[in-house]
């Protein structure tokens, strides 16, 4: 499955809730699957990871995050981010984005 606005494949993407400004998803990614870099202008993505452990690479600040099953991390906007799961493996997590217009930016590797 891809993303009509990202254009990247994950194993199950599925939006749970959506009101205006608010959205949350679950997302999937199968082993060497990836969300590729982006950001995203005036939203913050709120990562909840479900299963893994999962990483985020962030820029400003540059950072990478390793989450596993229950943590959370928020991504705010205008810092670039890329998620897989560790090690290229498998993970799971669900995204709460807001509050604001969504837009996907993408941005260089």
């Amino acid at each position: 499955m891809s993303d009509a606005q990202g254009e990247y494949e994950a194993e199950e993407r599925r939006t749970l809730a959506e009101a205006p400004g608010l959205r949350v998803r679950l997302l999937s990614l199968s082993a060497g699957q990836t969300v590729p870099w982006h950001a995203h202008t005036f939203i913050t993505d709120r990562f909840f990871c479900m299963r893994g452990p999962m990483e985020v690479r962030t820029r400003r600040p540059e950072a990478v995050h390793v989450l596993q099953a229950g943590e959370t991390l928020d991504v705010p906007p205008g810092s670039p981010h890329f998620v897989s799961g560790s090690g290229g493996g498998p993970c799971r997590f669900m995204l709460v984005q807001g509050v604001g217009e969504y837009d996907y930016v993408p941005v260089a590797p």
